[in-house]
């Protein structure tokens, strides 16, 4: 989408105002359809620090993830978001979820040509 969903975007600005990570959300962009939770971009931000901190050999690119004390992101200083930050997000693929227990996935809104609410999973019964 060259312009995002009005829907999706309120989406999106709900989740960063009231810094929930509760929604769940299932996109499709090019390439790929992806499923998880959303979280705002300051605790996504937090997140993935903490987990390159821990890496031996990714622990220098942990800076580039800090959010300042005051908590300015890219969506706080430009008003609106221009991305969704999923986390506990899995890649769909055939009937499994790559990887298992879901990862960290930044997507810009202008990407997803198709979205709905929730998280799909797969059932072999």
């Amino acid at each position: 989408m060259s312009h995002p969903d009005d829907l999706l975007l309120g989406i999106a600005e709900e989740v960063e105002s009231q810094h929930s990570s509760r929604m769940s959300l299932t996109v499709v962009v090019p390439g790929a359809v992806i499923t998880g939770r959303l979280a705002p971009e300051a605790l996504w931000k937090q997140r993935v620090a903490e987990v390159l901190r821990d890496s031996a050999d990714l622990h220098h690119f942990a800076g580039l993830f800090a959010v300042p004390e005051d908590g300015d992101t890219a969506s706080a200083r430009s008003g609106r978001p221009t991305h969704l930050h999923f986390h506990l997000a899995r890649i769909l693929q055939g009937s499994v979820g790559i990887p298992d227990t879901g990862g960290m996935y930044r997507v810009a809104l202008e990407d997803v040509s198709a979205w709905t609410i929730g998280d799909i999973r797969y059932s072999d019964q």
